[in-house]
Formats: C-alpha cells, structure tokens, sequence
C-alpha cells in the first residue's frame, strides 16, 4: 500500500470532531489531500512552448487576418496522420501531409514549413496548437516560417473553435479508423480546395477563398 493511498484513507474517514483536529494537526491546514501532480499535468511538457494567454492582442480578434489555429487528424490506431491549419479569419484552411516514414515530430515539422513558408507575409501571424508532441519542434516551425507558435491550454479545445469544427467537417473525406498514409499532398490540396470554395454563414455565404483574397487585394 502506497502512502498516497493511506494520505487519502485519513483524510477520507476524517468527519466531525475527528476532521477537526485533523485540521489542527496538518502542516497546511487543509482538510482535503491533494495528490503532488495535478490531473491535468502531462508528463514530458514540449521545452519552451509559449501559452495561448501570450498571443498578442490582435490575434484575440477575428477581424484581423493572418492567425491560425491548427491539429492533426489521426487515422487507425493512431499510425497515420494529417495536419490541419486554419486561419481565423477567413476559415481558409491548408492540409498537411506527413511523411509516414518518419516520427511524428519531425513529419509535423516538415509538412508545416513546406506548407506555410510560402504564405504572404500579412498572414504569418501566430499559429495556435494544442499541447501534443508532435509539435515538440515548435520553435523550428516559427524560425522558417516566421510564424509564432502558442499552445492552448490542456483539454481545452474550444479555445481552438475555428480547428475543431473544421476538422469535424473534414470527416466526410477522411473517416475515422482510416488509413491516412495512403493520401498524397496533392489528395489534400483537392480537398482543402473544395473545403475553401464552400460558403459559410458566419462569412455571409462567402467562401473562404473569397474573404482571404479581398483581403490579398487591399
């Protein structure tokens, strides 16, 4: 029997007077055992990854183009995936194809400088990711892109709304249990064409395509 378990025994049983001077006798004060890692601590945190709470200010607002939000879709049992970036703006969305060959890292890495180092430079912005490891390498990403890199908050994919809900819409190309290796980055180009010539009501019926080139014109 572990120690945390017999932590947890006494302070479970603690009730009335007995919770009371238990209260009096604890270091902290605390009637309540708290384990030493919270829940929601990973282990093996990616070196250096800058928060969600540490984007600049403009990338809050939707108005302005040039921040995205991106993720993988992963195929059957996880031995395949596909990268999907977003921009906040416009919901004009970039698919990435990630060798098989290589480690996650390194295929995320690769799939998004080839990807995104060629945008205009009024859409290299900030790029939000969630917490998984294959963006260890983050810091590579923005050296060749010139695109900042921030990470949400763990188990918070709402903060990432624009990335989800496409990555939802995208299921009717690619379903889950999958096998996403067998796509090549021109497959992907096809289906984010077709996914940038859809209207959208929270554009006003526009496309993508149309909103982020009104915006390459001005």
């Amino acid at each position: 029997m572990s120690h945390e378990t017999i932590y947890k025994t006494i302070y479970l049983q603690a009730r009335g007077g007995l919770k009371r001077e238990l209260q009096a006798l604890t270091r902290t004060g605390r009637t309540i055992r708290w384990a030493k890692r919270r829940p929601d601590a990973r282990q093996g945190r990616i070196k250096d990854m800058v928060s969600i709470w540490d984007r600049p200010v403009e990338a809050l607002d939707r108005s302005i183009p040039g921040h995205w939000e991106g993720d993988l879709i992963v195929g059957e049992n996880g031995g395949s995936a596909i990268g999907t970036v977003v921009e906040r703006h416009s919901n004009y969305l970039i698919l990435v194809w990630l060798d098989p060959s290589k480690n996650r890292t390194e295929a995320t890495r690769e799939g998004l400088v080839a990807k995104l180092e060629g945008l205009p430079e009024t859409l290299k912005g900030t790029l939000t990711w969630d917490q998984g490891r294959e963006m260890a390498q983050h810091q590579k990403v923005s050296e060749a892109t010139g695109i900042e890199v921030f990470f949400a908050d763990p188990h918070s994919p709402w903060q990432r709304a624009t990335n989800e809900n496409t990555n939802g819409l995208l299921r009717q190309y690619f379903p889950k249990g999958a096998d996403l290796s067998s796509y090549s980055q021109a497959d992907l180009d096809y289906v984010a064409d077709q996914m940038n010539r859809r209207p959208r009501k929270r554009l006003g019926f526009a496309t993508p395509y149309e909103v982020l080139s009104e915006h390459l014109l001005q």
